[in-house]
């Protein structure tokens, strides 16, 4: 009777366990979606940078005769300064992300590995 109950209960196991590969397959899914989004951002964000740039060569061309080496220097801190702050938040989330269902996948095999043990 304990032995019909246990492979019930790892056939349950087995099912929520392809369950969640499949859920975890549909997540990646849309992941790959939303890196077609995150592609079409940067994007947007480099023509937006090409005109920060060409904004930053407007100031520096209103400032050429009276202050063009403070202008040019204040610019290029402004964009080193944005720049690094980025990579720094950039690598921080990056350490951050946990690897994606990892927890769940591991838990599931642990259960099935208990319900296995005589």
């Amino acid at each position: 009777m304990l032995g019909s109950v246990r492979e019930i209960a790892r056939t349950l196991l087995s099912f929520a366990e392809t369950r969640t590969r499949l859920a975890a397959t549909e997540i990646e899914e849309q992941a790959v979606r939303a890196v077609e989004i995150l592609v079409w951002l940067a994007l947007a964000l480099f023509f937006l940078g090409l005109a920060l740039l060409f904004l930053a060569i407007v100031i520096l061309l209103l400032f050429w005769d009276s202050n063009r080496l403070l202008a040019a220097g204040l610019l290029s801190a402004l964009f080193l300064g944005a720049g690094a702050a980025a990579a720094l938040v950039a690598r921080s989330l990056n350490r951050e992300r946990p690897k994606f269902l990892a927890a769940t996948l591991a838990e599931l095999k642990l259960d099935r590995d208990r319900m296995s043990r005589p």
